[in-house]
């Protein structure tokens, strides 16, 4: 990672001004990062991978997410840095101190690509969503996905600093049959159970609008994942959800 700048740098590919479901229990914007250093088989936000803005896609800025939230202060709780991976961001450190200082809270959704870079920023997040992209317990699964050589010890690493941390946080699973059996998904559920993870969340794959010719594959089945599953992993956990 390039040193820090400052958070007019940010690349913000898009900003969605309003989610209930992003940062739970608040009302917040959600800031879409430009880049990402995996090559996610099943990339929900693909126009976000690259790390310079396609110019057949519109995007927007520091600037503008800064205008959205003078103009909803009062009405927004916070502001939630997706992507993309928002880490990948040399600017994201300055961004959020600039956020927190207009009175927001701040939560972040990432891959734990970048277990220094969550470590560096944490004293300043509210919130956390930490994507578990395959068993971690199975580099081979793990890199399937990824498609770009090691992860997992990065996310396993991520894991332990926010364990350590004691910001509230989630792990979630982008899951299809085609890439993720119920086997797999249990051993996930157990894995982060003995961890010591409270709150998980199962993601059936939606194909992203607009690609659908270039999807490596369709809308998850309604059956899956199964209810029998859902059961298993609802009693491991405090709080388990699926968000279709």
């Amino acid at each position: 990672m390039t040193p820090e700048r400052g958070p007019e740098g940010l690349r913000v590919g898009a900003i969605t001004s309003f989610t209930t479901i992003d940062f739970p229990g608040k009302l917040a914007a959600v800031a879409f990062i430009q880049g990402c250093p995996w090559d996610c088989t099943y990339c929900q936000n693909p126009w976000l991978r690259p790390f310079k803005f396609d110019p057949q896609y519109e995007h927007e800025s520091w600037e503008s997410l800064i205008a959205l939230l003078s103009r909803r202060k009062g009405l927004l709780d916070g502001v939630v840095f997706s992507g993309g991976e928002p880490l990948s961001d040399p600017a994201l450190p300055a961004a959020i101190k600039a956020v927190k200082s207009q009175g927001f809270l701040v939560a972040v959704h990432t891959s734990g690509a970048y277990p220094a870079v969550l470590k560096e920023i944490l004293p300043d997040i509210d919130w956390v969503g930490l994507d578990i992209k395959a068993p971690l317990t199975d580099p081979a699964a793990f890199r399937n996905i990824i498609r770009v050589g090691a992860g997992e010890e990065k996310t396993l690493d991520s894991l332990d600093i926010l364990k350590a941390s004691g910001v509230p946080f989630e792990c979630r699973t982008t899951c299809h049959p085609a890439f993720l059996s119920e086997e797999q998904l249990l051993g996930i559920g157990v894995s982060l159970a003995a961890k010591g993870v409270k709150s998980y969340a199962l993601q059936p794959f939606r194909v992203p609008p607009g690609f659908e010719s270039e999807s490596l594959y369709p809308n998850c089945p309604p059956d899956y994942p199964s209810p029998d599953l859902q059961a298993r992993l609802r009693s491991l956990f405090p709080q388990f959800a699926v968000r279709r």
